[in-house]
Formats: structure tokens, C-alpha cells, sequence
């Protein structure tokens, strides 16, 4: 296939509204592609190159650019190798040379090609091809069930392996995929709800659980075999031994728990955020921290129990097998409701232990990987959000030097972001010096005093409400927005989408 094919299929989708347009002209393309370059066509169209860190900057690509071909000649999988070629350079020499590999990629593409490629490489390529519509698309080019192909992408993690063996072997390939012990699935997400009576009114009698500021994490155990994955599904297993201690005590000889660990004080207060997550990420001496920072372990759901799937279980079963193992100090406080008075007497205790806020929860739901549904509600005090950071601008005064002033946007379910408006509020000098340092890594291109970034950085946003605003394109704006923390455990594909926004701006009093 050549990449050709995708850019013309990657302009197409971005130029239609219409969703089943976006998702038949996706499908048609990956009925084209082998299965060598499923995966490929399907990380391109998301915007999304397969590599982990290429290593090149705006300035690079730039520089890279050449006059470009008259006739297309550079294939879907030429591209890849390139960039996997770029990704393995490195020591002395290696930026001259991944410059080089990268003026001879372009040298070989036409203009068509070589605009989107820059956008592709610099992060700058968001259209309507996202995970949601591009699992439609690969289950309209197999001729299966979105159902089967969702399924199997939240459970092994990789939407490319699931669509080889989709279009290659149909739905006996998708039958491979089961829940898997040390094999990390997506964590179940919430949405998003204005108070405990609008989470009442969604899903009638519920489960309200302390939404804990920690770290989530993700537990399997077989035996005395023991492993930890975070929210990214990386294994953690080393840096929490607590956490494996926790697990090993459990009654379960072998399980899949779903949790959160959670830094506390003396007195069983949590600590700011930033305190559980110096227990991730970070080259220390464990067991150091672990008499400095210790962290606790709490459960609160159970995917997989004694050998047997509990994925499609209802909640409420699910729960119930998780008390009969887990003890009433290792799972978050817990109310079953349908009175909105003592939901909300709930959410006050919760607020003066220290926690975020609450979690309701449908009590016949499954266990949707991945998915953020609306069986899951979180419940705030304060209007936040977790917003994708899209520029930044150098300060002025004390701020000089710094960049600061963030330009931050919502997820759109169609492609791409709306931006909501720009805060500095809330901003440490020590957060100031991170930011800028953080963001320059993602530069794509500067305007002025505005430095554009790579939608990489994901930052939770607390604001007083919402206000109607011709300046920005979804006709809202933040009031006194100001950041709360970056929430480098989420990735961007989690951020809070525009229609959460409106949602909020619906609920709050004009």
C-alpha cells in the first residue's frame, strides 16, 4: 500500500461531519491493506505513529523538507521502516543522522505526502479517525460486529493485532482474545456528573464509593506470582512492594483486582497527589521511599477470579466476591442509595476525609475495559477538568522566561480539540520552571510570544463555571480557570471531550 492511499484517506475523513461517511471510508482503505500494514494504516489515521519516541523536533522537521516528488513512490510500510530506523539511532552523531534519514524520507514524497507527515511527526495530525470510530471501521471492513471488535481491542490493548486477525481470519481470530492473567487490560473510566442527584437521576439506585486521589492500579495474581500495572498499563510491580504485600494477603489464589494506591498521612488523611505519584516514575531506592512515602492499597472491583472471566458479570455480583476476599479497610468506603439526601450526606463525609469526591456506580453494569461509559459518574465539589494543553505563552513580569500561559482545549469525539480558553492561575514557580521545560520538548511551532505543543500533556483544571464566548469555537469559555495539577498518569485519549463541557455548562445556573 502506498502512504499515498492514507493521505488521501486521511483528507477525505477529515472533510466530512457525517460519523458512518468517516467510518466507511476508513473501512475501505483497511480492506486494502495486508496485514503487514494494517497496524500502520490504522496508528497513521489516528494520528499516531507506532514508535515510542522519535526524537525529532519542529525545528528538524522543518529542515528536513525537500523539493518535493512529482509522482508518489513511498510505500505505507517504507515510512515505518524510516521511522523505526529513526527511533534506533542514536550516541554520537545520531541527530545528524536522523536528519539525514529524515531529508531522504521527504526527498521521496510529493507535497500532499510531505505536509502530512510534518503534521503526523509533530503531533499536529488530530482528525475524526479516533479509537471509537476507527474499531467501527475495522469491524465494517471484517464484517463483524463492532461489539466483538471493541471487546477484543480492550482486552489485549493493540487495535492494529486485533484488526490483522479480524480481516485475516474473521471472527474465529477475534475468539483468541480472552482476559489473560500479566497480560494488563484498560481500566474501566467514569464520566463525568454535576452532583449526587444528577448521578441519581442517570442510573437510578446506585453504588457511591470514595473517589480516592491515588494512583490507579491494576493487580493479577496467581499463586505467589504478583504483578502491578498503572493506569497506562505499564508494570509497576517493583516500585510498590506494599501493593504486593496487600495482594499477597488477599484470599484469592488467583485474581484480577482493580484498585488505587494512595499515599496517607498519620492520622489516614491523603496526601496531595504529587506525593503518591513520587512513588512512580522515578529512579529511587525503593524501600527509601517506602519508609518516607508509604502507600496504601485499596480495591474496589474484581475482573477475574479463580480462572473465571468476571468481565461481563454485573457490578453488584462483582462486588459482592470482591467482600467476600478483600477486607471492609482495603476497599473505599462504600453507600448503596437511591435517597438523594443521604447520597449527599456521603459526598460531604467524603470531602471531609480529604478525598476528591464520590464515584456512583450502576450496580448491573459489566466491567467495560477501557470504555467511559455512563455506568461509572464521578462526583466533584469544584468544577474541574482534565484538559489537553495546546499552547503556552511566554510570561511577563515574574514570569518571565517561563512559559505560562496555557491554551487549553476538550477532546472532540469528531477529531481533533476545542480550545476553552488560557490560564496561568494556580502556577508554582517550581510548576512553571517544569512546564516550560516540558513543553519546549513538545514544540511544533511558535506565533509570536505562543509556543504550539504536541497535545501530549493532559492538566486538570478547576474553574468557575462556564460562560457563553464568540471567541472560541464551541461558543463556551472557563471562568477563572486555574490549574490544579498535570496528570501524567492519564493519557491524552482520556481527557474530558466536549460534550462533557456542555453537559456542565447545561447544569450550571446562568
Amino acid at each position: 500500500m502506498m502512504i499515498q492511499q492514507v493521505v488521501r484517506t486521511s483528507l477525505s475523513v477529515a472533510e466530512t461531519s457525517s460519523r458512518l461517511a468517516k467510518i466507511e471510508r476508513l473501512a475501505a482503505l483497511l480492506r486494502e491493506a495486508g496485514p503487514d500494514e494494517v497496524g500502520v494504516a490504522i496508528a497513521y489515521l489516528s494520528g499516531a505513529v507506532r514508535q515510542q519516541k522519535l526524537g525529532v523536533g519542529w525545528a528538524t522537521l522543518q529542515g528536513a523538507r525537500a523539493e518535493p516528488s512529482e509522482t508518489p513512490s513511498l510505500s505505507l510500510l517504507e515510512v515505518d521502516a524510516t521511522l523505526a530506523r529513526l527511533t534506533s539511532t542514536a550516541g554520537r552523531g545520531s541527530a545528524a543522522a536522523r536528519s539525514e534519514l529524515l531529508r531522504a524520507l521527504f526527498a521521496r514524497a510529493t507535497a500532499e505526502e510531505q505536509e502530512f507527515l510534518v503534521r503526523l511527526l509533530s503531533g499536529e495530525l488530530r482528525q475524526g479517525a479516533l479509537e471509537g470510530i476507527m474499531v467501527e471501521a475495522v469491524a465494517r471492513a471484517a464484517g463483524l460486529p463492532a461489539a466483538d471488535v471493541r471487546r477484543a481491542a480492550m482486552l489485549v490493548g493493540d487495535l492494529g493485532a486485533v484488526a490483522r486477525s479480524a480481516l485475516g481470519e474473521g471472527a474465529e481470530g477475534l475468539g483468541r482474545y480472552s482476559l489473560e492473567l500479566f497480560r494488563p487490560l484498560r481500566p474501566m473510566l467514569a464520566r463525568t456528573a454535576t452532583s449526587v442527584q444528577d448521578a441519581l437521576s442517570r442510573l437510578g439506585q446506585a453504588a457511591f464509593e470514595h473517589k480516592l486521589d491515588g494512583a490507579r492500579i491494576q493487580v493479577h495474581k496467581s499463586g505467589t506470582e504478583i504483578k502491578v500495572f498503572s493506569r497506562l498499563m505499564n508494570d509497576v510491580t517493583v516500585a510498590v512492594p506494599e501493593v504486593v504485600d496487600a495482594a499477597r494477603a488477599l484470599g484469592f489464589d488467583e485474581a484480577i483486582l482493580d484498585g488505587e494506591a494512595i499515599a496517607l498521612d498519620r492520622d489516614g488523611r491523603p496526601l496531595p497527589f504529587q506525593s503518591t505519584m513520587r512513588r512512580f516514575g522515578r529512579k529511587l531506592a525503593v524501600e527509601e521511599m517506602r519508609g518516607e512515602l508509604p502507600l496504601t492499597a485499596f480495591f474496589f472491583d474484581l475482573v477475574r477470579a479463580e480462572g473465571a472471566s468476571m468481565l461481563a458479570e454485573p457490578y453488584s455480583r462483582r462486588y459482592d466476591r470482591l467482600a467476600e476476599r478483600v477486607s471492609e479497610a482495603q476497599r473505599p468506603p462504600r453507600l448503596v442509595t437511591e435517597d438523594a439526601a443521604e447520597a449527599q450526606a456521603f459526598f460531604d463525609a467524603a470531602m471531609r476525609a480529604g478525598h476528591e469526591g464520590l464515584v456512583a456506580k450502576d450496580l448491573q453494569a459489566p466491567y467495560e475495559a477501557g470504555a467511559r461509559g455512563t455506568a461509572w459518574l464521578k462526583i466533584k465539589q469544584a468544577d474541574t477538568l482534565d484538559l489537553v494543553v495546546l499552547a503556552a505563552e511566554w510570561g511577563h513580569g515574574r514570569r518571565r522566561g517561563w512559559l505560562s500561559n496555557l491554551h487549553l482545549g476538550a477532546l472532540d469525539p469528531a477529531g481533533g480539540f476545542v480550545m476553552l480558553g488560557k490560564t496561568f492561575k494556580g502556577l508554582t514557580d517550581e510548576l512553571l520552571e517544569w512546564q516550560t521545560k516540558r513543553l519546549l520538548e513538545f514544540e511544533i511551532r511558535r506565533e509570536g510570544a505562543v509556543v504550539y505543543v504536541r497535545p501530549e500533556m493532559v492538566v486538570e483544571v478547576a474553574f468557575n463555571g462556564l460562560q457563553t464566548s464568540p471567541i472560541y469555537p464551541a461558543g463556551l469559555a472557563l471562568r477563572f480557570a486555574r490549574v490544579v495539577r498535570y496528570r501524567d498518569d492519564k493519557k491524552v485519549a482520556e481527557a474530558d471531550t466536549i460534550e462533557i463541557v456542555r453537559r456542565i455548562a447545561g447544569a450550571t445556573p446562568a
